[in-house]
């Protein structure tokens, strides 16, 4: 057995004895998922990452090792972005709390799976045309500038959503969750409830995603175990993240730049490449950690001053 295929072996057998715990000991359908409960599942989630960080270093080399954490960590943070919209999605349709934990589990299967598909068509046209990887990195260059500069005080109309009105218009749908059913027979015909609906939009949307956050992986490292592995834990991550920060969705104001700058730096990369100049893996995991860091650092800081400003404010006009 080679280095690489006891890593993958070994990747498996922690995964699924991470998903039994995480499912059968942290989330039982009988408990409420609290914050305080979303941030041990949080913790477990990111050890365990950092752990096979640990692992592939010792096994593989620091250099891939050095590429997954980085990898990693990327995918982490576009993932916050995710959830954002995950927000949106279970406010629109008005899904019950007690259903939440299991949409949310569905959703992320699938778009893991989804995810399996893209990385392994990618892999394959990367080999046969290696200009590809040029190309991701314009994308993602354009990606980073428009992230940066966009404005975000428009609330986003999930009626005027693609595949929400493409599921409309393929398929008869009740305007309720059917009491955490997919599916219910009215007057004999089948129709599919909000809960379904919910699941679809939850996948595609991490597949628009997907298609920022599988480029710049590929940017990282052309490893089919980076690849592969730092996708899977980002996105099982998902899950308690979500709890975590749902009640904190304007905390986090400037984390979209903090990644559009990651994002451009990524692009820059890649087409650095083409004149053969190569930049070091672990300045790559620097300017990551540095500007996801400072993103958050001074979201929260803002936050906090203008929660202090209309607190101030409110007590003026009290007097």
């Amino acid at each position: 057995m080679t280095s690489e295929q006891l890593t993958y072996l070994v990747f498996g057998v922690v995964l699924l004895i991470a998903l039994v715990f995480d499912l059968g000991l942290l989330s039982k359908k009988t408990t409420e998922i609290t914050i305080k409960k979303a941030l041990v599942q949080t913790i477990f989630w990111v050890s365990l990452a950092l752990a096979f960080f640990v692992f592939i270093w010792f096994e593989d080399g620091k250099t891939i090792a050095i590429e997954y954490l980085s990898a990693y960590l990327m995918e982490w943070s576009l993932s916050i972005d995710n959830i954002f919209v995950f927000i949106l999605i279970f406010s629109f349709f008005k899904v019950k709390q007690q259903f939440i934990p299991r949409a949310l589990l569905i959703g992320i299967l699938m778009a893991i799976i989804f995810r399996i598909i893209f990385i392994s068509v990618g892999i394959v046209l990367i080999e046969r045309f290696e200009w590809l990887l040029y190309f991701f990195g314009a994308f993602l260059l354009y990606t980073g500038v428009k992230m940066f500069t966009a404005k975000h005080d428009e609330e986003v109309n999930l009626a005027e959503n693609k595949v929400y009105r493409f599921i409309q218009r393929m398929l008869p749908i009740v305007s309720h969750d059917g009491d955490g059913k997919f599916s219910i027979v009215q007057d004999g015909k089948r129709f599919y409830t909000n809960l379904f609906v919910v699941i679809i939009m939850l996948a595609t949307t991490d597949i628009v995603f997907a298609l920022d956050s599988i480029p710049a992986v590929f940017a990282i490292s052309q490893n089919r175990l980076v690849i592969y592995t730092s996708n899977i834990f980002a996105v099982l991550g998902l899950r308690s993240l979500f709890f975590l920060l749902k009640g904190a969705v304007n905390k986090f104001a400037y984390l979209q730049q903090g990644i559009a700058v990651v994002l451009v730096f990524i692009g820059l990369k890649m087409l650095a490449e083409m004149v053969h100049f190569k930049v070091p893996v672990f300045v790559s995991l620097l300017v990551i950690v540095l500007c996801i860091t400072a993103s958050i650092i001074y979201s929260i800081s803002t936050a906090g001053r203008a929660g202090k400003t209309e607190l101030q404010q409110g007590e003026s006009d009290l007097r």
